[in-house]
């Protein structure tokens, strides 16, 4: 009986060790996937502005054509 009560606290430790590590893991890769996306946004973002740009480019080559 005395045996299964000092085995009880080492069990609780390495169960607490487990699950940080567990834990830890899973933290990781939740900024690694968000920071992905964060990257994916920025590029259509870029992206976007960059054919905002290009339409601006030619709206202002029309205008001087035009005068």
């Amino acid at each position: 009986m005395e045996a299964i009560l000092q085995f009880i606290p080492i069990v609780a430790v390495f169960g607490l060790i487990i699950l940080f590590f567990i834990s830890f893991t899973l933290f990781i890769r939740r900024l690694l996937i968000n920071s992905s996306v964060k990257s994916n946004n920025a590029n259509k973002i870029g992206n976007k502005l960059d054919m905002l740009i290009e339409q601006n480019e030619k709206i202002i080559s029309l205008l001087k054509e035009k005068e």
